[in-house]
């Protein structure tokens, strides 16, 4: 029997209606359009603007989405997980309720945070799954409200951020596609350059908390920018290396959408031309967890069948790292 590896085999996005523009955020915090896009390649950003809708809103929608596409029964899915770093709420499972409303009633599910890496992570964890042949379908979905832990008259934070979430369908290949290596790493050193002060388990919610703006995202931005670039580009060339690719083999760049800077740097290292690369960040921003999903949502009918593709992703905490797939199908 030939080797089963996870592929990838459909894909469903969603971003919120409201389009916060860099011009609109000129009015709200001290910058301009001229500084945004050359500091981080940004032009609009998308936000979840209705009460009571979070993320697990999107979630549910990108996989809506997915599933009519596919044209798949929820009740075959067998494992749901939701990479998030914002979930709906503390201790209830973000991914349970996610998939109860998508009718995905014979799934088991949880989530799973690594800051802007949750998605890569999820990848590999659902491909091990896939590879143990103890399951044939499994929906990772990537989605952040990253609005909602933003504060908007912080210019070092409320320009990066947006809203929105990606899904894919994962199962059993026997085609040699699908995922190939994966190079994951953390270093706990980088927990105090990125992160929210309160709320956890060390500084739990209070009056003072609150009041001190403690339960907004808090970055040292050169710090990040430093390690982004060294780490991400780093897992780039040890994937390639380990698999003997070169850039001329590679079809498809999928970097985190944190910064062009930061994904620039990147593709220059596996000197790759600036047309294997995929970006949306300047429609986007940085949506965390959903980044990922959301450039293979938007660019999806580029992809054909056998194209190497190398993701690469760098997050708080720190966490990084590289996965190379061989994409399964032809999507039109």
């Amino acid at each position: 029997m030939s080797k089963i590896s996870a592929a990838i085999t459909a894909v469903g996005g969603y971003v919120p209606d409201f389009i916060l523009s860099n011009k609109v955020l000129e009015g709200m915090v001290d910058t301009n359009d001229e500084w945004i896009t050359s500091r981080t390649g940004i032009k609009e950003r998308r936000i979840l603007k209705n009460e009571n809708e979070g993320t697990s809103y999107m979630a549910i929608k990108a996989a809506e989405d997915l599933i009519a596409k596919k044209n798949i029964n929820p009740k075959e899915i067998e494992l749901v997980i939701v990479a998030t770093t914002t979930p709906d709420i503390p201790v209830a499972s973000t991914a349970a309720y996610t998939a109860t409303k998508i009718g995905a009633v014979n799934a088991f599910s949880y989530d799973l945070q690594a800051a802007c890496s949750s998605f890569l992570y999820a990848l590999s964890t659902a491909a091990s799954f896939i590879e143990s042949k103890r399951y044939k379908k499994i929906l990772v979905i990537g989605a952040d409200k990253m609005s909602s832990i933003i504060d908007y008259t912080d210019r070092a934070t409320c320009i990066i951020f947006g809203d929105g979430a990606g899904a894919v369908l994962l199962e059993p290949n026997q085609e040699g596609l699908g995922l190939q290596d994966e190079y994951l790493r953390s270093d706990g050193v980088g927990r105090e350059f990125l992160k929210i002060d309160a709320g956890g388990s060390i500084l739990p919610a209070s009056h003072k908390t609150i009041d001190e703006g403690k339960h907004f995202v808090h970055q040292e931005g050169k710090t990040v920018f430093k390690y982004a670039v060294s780490k991400m580009s780093d897992a780039c060339s040890k994937i390639l290396e380990r698999n003997n690719l070169t850039g001329e083999d590679v079809d498809w760049l999928v970097p985190h959408q944190a910064n062009l800077r930061i994904i620039d740097a990147a593709s220059n290292r596996m000197k790759l031309p600036e047309e294997k690369v995929l970006k949306n960040i300047h429609r986007y921003g940085n949506t965390t967890s959903a980044t990922l999903p959301l450039l293979l949502f938007d660019f999806e009918k580029n992809l054909k069948k056998g194209d190497n593709l190398i993701f690469a992703a760098f997050g708080g905490g720190f966490t990084w790292g590289s996965i190379y797939l061989k994409w399964a199908y032809n999507s039109n």
